[in-house]
């Protein structure tokens, strides 16, 4: 994509009402609206106390302005940053005041995606901006400032580097075709496959682990009516969430909460009690329960825990997504005894239990605590490491079986490639502009 010249404007604060709102300005006409809005322009890199005026030099509000000089700023553009009053009003004036100067209304995330073009960002680091503003646990937070930090983006340049040793190493084979064999029978190049599948290994699991702490976890709860599925989120959440009588069909909607398992946010969806011949309200809470089924990464599946042979939820849960049975009310002297591999006992009412299963929803998704190690990943990047790691693969396979130095030339490169997409090294406009869409206006 080529850098546009044009100069943006937008808020850099959330709407609504505060003590200070942002606005932001880059690109070439920067220093040309300071000037006119402030009177004159403020020393590079350094606050200063300024009324800011429209064309007509009519006073709109007083507040701080810091200037940023091109190259060095987050764009890598000339940008002015105006520290005024909260009031959606005020903003709303100061933004119509720079559009009327000449810029015009910033698209979603278009100041990362200048800091991308311009070279100040990867596309990692672009994304990681976003990362860190939703994220949901400190954990998650702290990984994403590890991943704008660079850490992803070092991890994914140090193994395209050894990627590259690696084509040089089997295009030299190529170009001397009487040498051929003997390159690619070469201990030196097994010993860098090896080492670098080992690192597509690691790589991928570091950024599943990412993805985790980035999107969380969403565990749907099913189960027959009145087999605690409500007092199970209560018990989770450590609130009363869900409201809890001894009526079956109390829940008609789905419910969510969000917990913190370790710096693992973790979606907690209650649903209606799955049966037949349900009434006109409880069908409708059916079939959204049916609907979050679909999207789940896990399922908890309640039993009472007092029944032998518990029924059956009267439809098939969807194939694909792992179903743990939690057999609830252990506490209850004519419970019966908890057997079954993966089968959890637990007593929603006093708790018993509770950290078995917060222990065993960390293992359903994955999750370690990487503590210093760990940044947020994409599920994009994951498709582009899967790519990546494929290709590899195949080209190692390609060797072995065949000796074929072309054919393992050709899917390093794809390799490459594909690791190229995750940093924004080889991108398209299209991906560009689908990533960027999805920022806050002002960023």
């Amino acid at each position: 994509m080529m850098v546009p010249a044009d100069t943006i404007v937008a808020a850099a604060t959330p709407p609504g009402t505060g003590g200070v709102g942002i606005v932001r300005v880059s690109g070439e006409k920067t220093e040309q609206i300071a000037r006119t809005l402030l009177g004159s322009l403020p020393e590079p890199r350094s606050a200063a106390y300024r009324a800011f005026r429209n064309a007509d030099g009519q006073k709109i509000d007083a507040g701080l302005a810091l200037y940023f000089p091109a190259p060095a700023s987050f764009t890598g553009e000339s940008v002015l940053e105006l520290h005024g009053h909260g009031g959606p009003l005020v903003i709303s004036l100061i933004v119509d005041a720079i559009v009327a100067l000449g810029a015009r209304h910033a698209e979603p995330g278009e100041f990362s995606q200048r800091a991308f073009l311009n070279g100040k960002l990867d596309l990692v680091q672009a994304e990681a901006i976003a990362d860190l503003i939703n994220a949901g646990t400190s954990q998650a937070a702290r990984a994403a400032l590890r991943s704008l930090s660079g850490k992803f983006s070092d991890a994914v340049n140090a193994l395209a580097e050894q990627l590259i040793r690696l084509r040089m190493h089997v295009e030299a084979a190529i170009d001397f075709p009487e040498e051929e064999i003997d390159f690619l029978a070469d201990d030196l190049l097994l010993a860098r496959l090896e080492e670098c599948a080992q690192a597509f290994a690691l790589l991928q699991q570091q950024a599943q682990q990412g993805r985790v702490l980035r999107d969380g976890f969403q565990v749907v709860i099913v189960g027959r009516p009145n087999a605690g599925k409500s007092s199970l989120l209560n018990l989770l959440s450590g609130q009363d969430a869900a409201i809890v009588t001894e009526i079956a069909g109390t829940t008609r909607d789905i419910l969510r909460e969000r917990i913190d398992i370790d710096g693992l946010a973790v979606e907690l969806v209650d649903t209606a009690g799955l049966r037949e011949d349900p009434d006109r309200v409880e069908e409708e809470g059916i079939r959204r329960a049916r609907k979050a089924l679909q999207s789940a990464d896990a399922v908890l599946w309640i039993q009472d825990g007092t029944v032998a042979e518990p029924e059956a939820l009267g439809e098939p849960l969807p194939e694909g997504i792992p179903v743990t049975v939690v057999r609830n009310k252990i506490d209850l002297p004519e419970s019966l005894p908890v057997v079954g591999e993966g089968v959890i006992g637990l007593s929603a009412k006093t708790g018993e239990g509770l950290d078995a299963l917060r222990q065993h929803i960390r293992k359903l998704a994955g999750y370690e605590d990487l503590g210093q190690g760990a940044f947020t990943a994409r599920r994009r990047h994951l498709d582009a490491l899967e790519r990546a790691a494929t290709h590899f693969s195949t080209g190692k396979m390609a060797l072995q079986e065949a000796k074929a130095g072309e054919l393992l030339a050709e899917e390093l490169r794809l390799s490459h490639q594909a690791l190229g997409e995750i940093t924004g090294a080889v991108s398209s406009d299209d991906l560009l502009g689908r990533i960027f869409s999805q920022f806050c206006i002002g960023k």
